[in-house]
């Protein structure tokens, strides 16, 4: 198990007004909206969440990284657990034209909406319970969306995870190092259940059993 740093250059492409977003909005009440997971989450005003998630290409850059890491071939299966719209599993039919993809989300409205070339490819579902078989796919990866689920629920995902690649497994949540990071992601946060350090990540992955690699969003 090793940390890939592949996350932040995504990451930093979004300016973000930490204390102004608790100052102009109901955090709870925005987060209790958000949690639907429905349009005002994906497509609503900003106070809910993306503020419209829309494709623009920007994840050929995670889908390149990950390809040449597990050095992806054609007819490779890969999973992602929380697929959203399926914009990564879009970009990795481009970045490795023959891959296999297979997508889940709990968002009926982000699978309905999903980009039409692998709307076929995904299916709603949860994570703690994957309805694939033991060791089906030779990639599975997980991009913020872990630390939605509290404790129970994450420990039952990452074993999942586990139990259905074969090969490589790469897990990227969100996280903090010190004080003034953990206000910033409290701050910014509308459906996180799970807060917690790198190291204590680690802790939970090991005790899971999970034998992939990882990275982590700060909120800086």
């Amino acid at each position: 198990m090793a940390r890939l740093d592949f996350l932040a250059e995504l990451h930093t492409r979004t300016k973000r007004n930490y204390v102004q977003r608790v100052i102009d909005h109901d955090k709870a009440q925005c987060a209790d909206i958000a949690k639907q997971w429905g349009y005002d989450y994906w497509d609503g005003e900003r106070q809910y969440g993306y503020g419209g998630y829309k494709y623009d290409g920007r994840w050929l850059v995670l889908a390149d990284k990950l390809a040449k890491q597990y050095n992806l071939q054609p007819g490779d299966k890969i999973l992602d657990v929380g697929c959203g719209k399926g914009f990564l599993m879009h970009e990795f039919t481009r970045a490795v034209p023959g891959v296999e993809v297979q997508g889940l989300d709990i968002s009926s409205y982000a699978i309905e909406h999903a980009k039409e070339e692998v709307k076929p490819f995904l299916v709603e579902g949860n994570a703690t319970s994957l309805p694939f078989p033991d060791d089906h796919f030779d990639l599975v990866v997980s991009i913020t969306t872990l630390h939605n689920l509290r404790l129970p629920e994450l420990h039952q995902a990452v074993k999942e995870i586990q139990r259905v690649g074969k090969k490589h497994r790469f897990i990227s949540v969100e996280s903090y190092r010190n004080e003034a990071e953990k206000v910033n992601l409290l701050y910014w946060q509308l459906t996180c259940e799970s807060f917690f350090t790198p190291e204590e990540w680690v802790w939970i992955y090991q005790q899971c059993g999970y034998e992939g690699d990882w990275d982590f969003i700060f909120f800086e």
